[in-house]
């Protein structure tokens, strides 16, 4: 029998909006979803619709302007920007499209870079090795294929035993072959490591991979789709 798994994040009603000066811009509206703990889930939507803010909302990174955002029970709607800090600081980790890493800096010192803004982390190397790149530590991003660096962005990511992993279009910027390698790695850690993993994309291929799929359409959820034998990464095809 399948272990029943726990509500990890809960949208209650939440909208967003924008004040620039007199505009007004609403990006999400009336928003209701569970992402459930250790679940891998795919956003998808057409450009504008609202996967970045709800991904971002998500993760602490953007506050709602109306409803409840529940992260294990707890309302962090309500956290202050120190408590919003340590929240992020110690649950959430993020990979971009575009890497971000320090390019003076080598892989193992990008990912030990955590530490010195006081976060806990595991050990860099084994960090690394954990995303197969344990003989590379000594390499700076210059020295690295786009795929090698997006997985130190990753083990930078995953150094801080986060439960939520948080990814914008993290294949964006690499081939076919190499994007496979990289989804395999986010998946894996669902899968083997039981972290939750929220993934925006423009690439409706991706959804053949996840838990959950999430339709984001016009600043709301527009529909809600589960898959019961997710694809196996390295066997998808785009």
């Amino acid at each position: 029998m399948t272990e029943k798994k726990e509500v990890l994040i809960s949208f209650q009603n939440v909208g967003k909006i924008y004040r620039t000066g007199s505009i007004v811009y609403e990006a999400l509206h009336d928003v209701n979803l569970e992402i459930m703990d250790g679940e891998m889930v795919v956003i998808l939507g057409p450009s504008g619709a609202g996967k970045s803010t709800l991904l971002n909302m998500v993760g602490g990174l953007d506050a709602a302007t109306s409803g409840r955002i529940l992260f294990g029970g707890l309302d962090i709607t309500g956290f202050d920007d120190k408590r919003l800090g340590e929240f992020r600081a110690k649950d959430v980790g993020i990979v971009f499209q575009f890497y971000n890493l320090v390019p003076t800096l080598t892989a193992y010192e990008n990912v030990a870079l955590m530490k010195e803004l006081g976060i806990e982390i595991m050990d860099p190397g084994e960090a690394l090795e954990l995303v197969g790149l344990g003989d590379r530590k000594d390499n700076f991003p210059s020295q690295m294929s786009g795929g090698q660096q997006q997985r130190v962005s990753i083990a930078r990511a995953i150094a801080k035993m986060p439960r939520l992993l948080l990814c914008d279009e993290p294949t964006g910027a690499l081939d076919t072959k190499t994007g496979q390698e990289v989804l395999k790695l986010l998946q894996l850690q669902s899968k083997q490591y039981g972290r939750t993993v929220v993934m925006v994309t423009h690439n409706s291929a991706f959804a053949d991979i996840a838990d959950k799929v999430v339709l984001v359409r016009d600043g709301t959820v527009s529909d809600i789709k589960y898959n019961e034998n997710p694809l196996d990464a390295d066997k998808l095809e785009w």
